[in-house]
């Protein structure tokens, strides 16, 4: 790991996924997770203040990069031991099928990998009738935005930790088998090819 991924990149997400926009959509769906929840992609701990923790027995965070779960560590300190963490990438997550109440993924498909397999993780550990909650950024409706997304993509990844402009969050989602209960897009404020959200609130089909 570089000095950049190391020391850098885990402030540099913090800053920029904590900007106005993505914190307003945070505060309109992390709320609704209830019971025992998965949190996938923890990054930072971003979610924490938003957490109804009337309705929130236990949040177990999932994420690979340690830097930034360090950062989330420290910000769990103030939530009395509700919060755990699992060093571990969101495709393959040691855990008991269908032992959650709500999954949370918050900025995350776009970084993942292989969102599919992490979806299928989501779903298994999903209880029957449970809620997926997501807040994520993608590809923008508009063709000429997608274009300069495409082309920005390769460089963004590389400065942006893995993440993809242009991956189709709603396409992604159903393919991963759930059906929508809620589905919100718009832009928020800044360069359109980083801006356009989909976020709501989904079931296993």
């Amino acid at each position: 790991m570089s000095f950049y991924e190391k020391h850098l990149l885990p402030k540099l997400l913090d800053c920029c996924c904590s900007m106005e926009g993505f914190q307003k959509k945070r505060a309109q769906i992390v709320p609704r997770a209830y019971g025992r929840v998965l949190e996938i992609g923890i990054g930072s701990g971003l979610n924490f203040d938003f957490y109804d923790f009337d309705k929130v027995n236990e949040v177990v965070g999932v994420d690979p990069a340690v830097s930034s779960v360090a950062i989330a560590k420290s910000r769990a300190s103030n939530y009395q031991s509700k919060i755990s963490f699992i060093e571990t990438t969101a495709e393959s997550i040691n855990l008991e099928s269908s032992s959650f109440d709500s999954v949370v993924i918050g900025y995350s498909l776009c970084t993942i990998p292989d969102p599919m397999q992490a979806l299928a993780e989501a779903r298994r550990l999903l209880k029957p009738s449970g809620s997926f909650l997501f807040m994520e950024h993608g590809l923008a409706p508009e063709p000429n935005i997608q274009k300069w997304q495409s082309r920005i993509a390769p460089f963004w990844k590389k400065i942006g930790g893995g993440c993809n402009l242009n991956r189709d969050i709603e396409a992604i989602i159903l393919a991963g088998e759930f059906k929508f209960k809620e589905l919100k897009k718009k832009y928020i404020k800044g360069p359109k090819i980083a801006s356009f959200l989909y976020y709501g609130e989904a079931t296993k089909t």
